[in-house]
């Protein structure tokens, strides 16, 4: 190879990596990411105005708006314990204008209920994780059980003796009963109500003896002594309830459920853009104003990558199906 085409050669290589660079650079310009967004972008809540998850959905809205100076909206679309916005969000355009605010039921009802009408797999991009936080096991006041472990042996000398309010079958509250029975041999009767706040009524009154909520919707009743603490449903202490015991120390590990709250997109959404909220999260949820918040709702921060948050969806969504399939469910 003579001197003179080894210069040409170089000359040619250097004007081939300045011509991809500058694709490059215009490919990254004309994105859908580079002027996302540019127009106001839903977060649909598919719950109804004034629920915890429309609370978060609200708070995130605000928030994702201030980091992005962009406009974020949230529009209710209620029904079908979720399903029903769930259904929308799926049927929309895959441009990131239209997102989800999922909680624990966005995987609890795909994997209980046949009629749910979307795969939480397969018909979603995840965009990321916000908050987690545990449920808290309450009893009755003057149910002789003060612990998880008392609770147990109570309900396998005394099986079907014990009633179990739910916010409806096929939640969260519903399966993660479901799974303390498959893990530990006893039958504890199932009774579904329209929401946590009736069936608390009802344990106060001696109508049922146990229930599962959030931290935030039963620490009034647990402070006034009016319901008793069991333990919280995670396989570490909440701060908000710092003396209730986890399910492992309550010799229960394995058996411990989180409620989360994450954003998801339809399928097929642009990479940048999911990238983007993603980082747009990250920025959110160390803000001062949304860290107070978090421990007011008895939930902490968990930012992670889309990739992380697909993971975690899976794993949630597999193992409330195995619960199903284990305790034979028929949910209509």
């Amino acid at each position: 190879m003579s001197f003179q085409f080894c210069r040409t050669a170089a000359r040619w290589g250097l004007s081939l990596a300045f011509g991809l660079s500058a694709l490059a650079a215009h490919a990254q310009a004309h994105s859908p990411a580079a002027t996302y967004p540019d127009k106001p972008v839903r977060i649909v809540v598919p719950f109804a105005a004034g629920a915890g998850t429309d609370a978060m959905g609200r708070l995130v809205a605000q928030k994702l708006g201030e980091v992005l100076g962009a406009s974020f909206v949230v529009e209710n679309r209620t029904g079908a314990s979720g399903a029903i916005g769930t259904q929308y969000v799926a049927q929309q355009p895959a441009d990131g204008y239209t997102l989800l605010l999922v909680a624990s039921p966005f995987t609890t009802v795909a994997a209980s209920l046949p009629s749910a009408g979307y795969d939480p797999l397969r018909q979603f991009a995840p965009v990321g994780m916000i908050a987690t936080g545990p449920l808290v096991w309450a009893a009755n006041a003057d149910l002789p059980a003060n612990n998880m472990r008392e609770l147990v042996s109570l309900a396998k000398t005394r099986p079907g003796a014990l009633n179990y309010g739910s916010a409806g079958a096929g939640g969260v509250n519903h399966l993660v009963l479901e799974l303390l029975k498959s893990r530990t041999g006893t039958f504890i009767t199932h009774i579904p109500y329209r929401g946590v706040a009736p069936a608390t009524m009802d344990m106060i009154a001696g109508q049922i003896q146990i229930v599962t909520g959030t931290i935030p919707a039963l620490l009034p009743f647990i402070r006034d002594g009016r319901i008793k603490p069991l333990a919280v449903t995670s396989a570490k202490r909440s701060s908000a309830l710092p003396n209730v015991p986890s399910m492992a120390e309550s010799g229960l590990a394995g058996i411990d459920v989180v409620n989360y709250f994450a954003l998801m997109a339809p399928m097929g959404t642009p990479v940048g853009i999911i990238d983007k909220l993603n980082g747009a999260i990250g920025k959110m949820v160390v803000q001062p104003e949304v860290v107070a918040r978090f421990r007011a709702d008895a939930v902490e921060a968990a930012p992670g990558s889309p990739a992380l948050l697909g993971q975690f969806i899976e794993a949630d969504y597999r193992a409330w199906r195995n619960v199903v399939r284990n305790q034979k469910l028929i949910i209509e």
